[in-house]
């Protein structure tokens, strides 16, 4: 059996590398550990450029630039509430670029927003490299939308897309779907990974890459980092009282339509209601928050922002008494997972793929889908039974690296056949 060579070169493509909560730098870390030559080019980085991590010139964020407005043109007719649909147009051709020619695999992750498009991937795969494809969402598995919710087209074949004004059967949906699904079909030397089980039976039931290898493999976080605190340490360090209950939520963009904002405010307007939770305060952490999101809230609520600083993320998790994640549509999000390696416990819908890292009344709550009473009945749990978050055993990241380690073994016998 073939061994996965000493300095093998892995690259990890990501159209954005933030300084906390990012997926591709937490692999790559995981993976230098484990003796890999794990490198990353991103189209942009909140990081320096270092010998690791490459971030591209001004001509491609230019590019990047016109291919989003260009986007911006040809969705102007897109419906907001069922979320993104991307349709790249341009894309960076990027398969000369050395740090390319020298990878032996390239992870592909987020990618969108102008980085590269579906001509520009193809480039790729004519390497003949593998390519391993991380599904952060739906995006590659369907015609255009990140999420697709009750439609089920994405199996057989997109058109007339719901999220669009016009019922145009062969529209960008239409379209996209089958040049995705032309360009993965015409290559062996591509492998797509789904980090929750949710994720892992569409890709397996779609029409793009139906024939495809698909693996599950869960997100990787350091828990050693994301670790129970003293949660008078962690209050104190955040100017919060001890004898105040808390809870928090959090999201890249908190009013996305796919976070479940409205559902949250919701929950939170019944339970002060109901007078049940006195003097709770609430923790808001992410983009796109305002006055008018603390104004909804009855109880004080405190806006942390977009935070950058991994440690302060900690603090948060560890000062709360329970995290919410009223999530509508969600892969394996990264938030949940970090609140309950903290010891936090959180609440959730059962849908996508949180319930991979919630077992009910255990280490949080799984509400029904969409049903705010429920919600509610789960924050009550957790508080009047004091429970505990943790990390599910088969959520362990060794367990994730390994499988990680796994596939790049059978990337390497393939190679050897």
């Amino acid at each position: 059996m073939s061994t996965i060579k000493k300095g093998l070169k892995v690259l990890h493509l990501a159209q954005w590398i933030s300084s906390s909560g990012d997926f591709a730098r937490r692999l790559q870390d995981e993976l230098i550990k484990h003796g890999i030559d794990s490198n990353i080019l991103s189209l942009h980085t909140e990081l320096p450029d270092s010998t690791r991590l490459k971030s591209m010139d001004k001509k491609a964020r230019f590019k990047a630039r016109i291919d989003n407005k260009l986007q911006g043109i040809l969705l102007r007719k897109q419906k907001q509430e069922y979320g993104m649909f991307s349709h790249p147009i341009l894309g960076n051709n990027i398969a000369g670029i050395e740090q390319v020619q020298e990878a032996d695999v390239i992870y592909v992750h987020w990618i969108l927003n102008g980085y590269l498009g579906l001509e520009s991937i193809r480039k790729l795969a004519e390497l003949r490299k593998p390519m391993v494809f991380i599904l952060h969402d739906m995006w590659t598995i369907t015609g255009g939308c990140h999420h697709s919710f009750e439609c089920d087209k994405y199996k057989t074949g997109c058109y007339s897309c719901h999220m669009f004004i016009t019922t145009k059967k062969r529209d960008l949906s239409y379209r996209q779907f089958r040049k995705k699904r032309d360009l993965f079909t015409s290559y062996d030397n591509l492998y797509f990974v789904a980090p929750s089980k949710w994720l892992y039976h569409c890709a397996l039931e779609s029409g793009v890459i139906k024939s495809k290898p698909v693996f599950h493999i869960p997100n990787v976080l350091d828990q050693n980092f994301f670790k129970p605190m003293n949660k008078q340490v962690a209050r104190q360090r955040l100017n919060i009282p001890m004898d105040r209950p808390v809870i928090s939520f959090g999201a890249i963009s908190i009013t996305s339509p796919y976070k479940g904002w409205e559902y949250l405010k919701s929950a939170i307007g019944q339970i002060h209601k109901e007078n049940r939770l006195h003097d709770a305060l609430v923790l808001i952490f992410g983009g796109a928050h305002n006055q008018e999101i603390a104004k909804s809230i009855p109880y004080e609520t405190r806006l942390m922002g977009h935070v950058n600083d991994e440690q302060v993320m900690v603090l948060i998790y560890n000062a709360a008494d329970v995290f919410i994640a009223p999530s509508l549509a969600d892969n394996l999000p990264y938030t949940v997972f970090e609140a309950l390696s903290c010891g936090t416990p959180v609440v959730g819908f059962k849908t996508g793929g949180i319930p991979d890292l919630i077992d009910h009344k255990k280490n949080g709550y799984l509400a029904k889908y969409k049903n705010v009473p429920d919600l509610v009945e789960g924050i009550h749990y957790c508080f009047e039974n004091d429970i505990n978050g943790y990390v599910l055993k088969e959520m362990q990241s060794q367990t994730s690296l390994q499988k990680h380690l796994a596939l790049l073994q059978l990337i390497a016998n393939s190679s050897q056949e």
